[in-house]
């Protein structure tokens, strides 16, 4: 999605800890003026969980943790002081973390795994202002149809899978795959929209 030529000249309001380009998009969907931090990311696809760690409190912890790295890459390219805000997205299902698939057999393997199956998708928000850390999360109930072996294949074909959580992006062609959605829907695109404008106004940002 393009930005909009006024808000190209506007001032950005805080900085995206977040190359997803859903991110950026949704964003600029709400008129917010924003500028992506370059922050180097940690090796592989996804953080890996901890020990122990429930599915629930992995997707908060590295929400967390990447707007940490956000404040510190800020700090130490002396950028100028401005909210730093992350998220991240997991899908889980049966209280198992699906991730970013690896590969093409990885992604096949989710998709089966998905095919006819209830599952959740927790985004995460966390938003650092002026030391302080502010949190919320959003869980959504999602639904997909029965798919065929032909039909994972097909959309395997397509490259939407890679690089998603769960390997799938309900806003692109797997929106044809929802059987029924309780929740968010830009959660479960990356960036719940109800909750990150409340963290916002919460600093005082208020949306135009």
């Amino acid at each position: 999605m393009a930005q909009a030529p006024d808000l190209l000249t506007r001032a950005p309001r805080l900085y995206l800890a977040s190359a997803s380009p859903r991110r950026r998009e949704l964003l600029t969907q709400i008129g917010l003026a924003h500028t992506v931090l370059q922050v180097p990311a940690p090796p592989g696809e996804d953080e890996p969980q901890h020990a122990g760690e429930t599915a629930a409190h992995y997707v908060r912890r590295t929400a967390r943790d990447k707007a940490e790295r956000g404040r510190l890459w800020m700090a130490a390219q002396q950028l100028a002081p401005l909210p730093v805000l992350a998220a991240d997205t997991t899908v889980i299902l049966q209280g198992a973390v699906l991730g970013k698939p690896a590969d093409r057999t990885d992604a096949m393997h989710m998709l089966a795994r998905l095919s006819g199956a209830s599952h959740q998708v927790h985004t995460a928000v966390a938003l650092w202002h002026q030391g302080r850390l502010y949190e919320d999360v959003s869980i959504s109930e999602v639904r997909m149809c029965d798919l065929s072996a032909d039909d994972i294949a097909r959309y395997c074909d397509s490259g939407e899978p890679y690089g998603k959580a769960g390997a799938y992006g309900i806003q692109g062609l797997a929106g044809t795959f929802i059987a029924h959605l309780a929740g968010s829907y830009t959660g479960v695109m990356g960036l719940p929209l109800f909750e990150t404008s409340k963290l916002l106004r919460r600093i005082g940002i208020l949306l135009p």
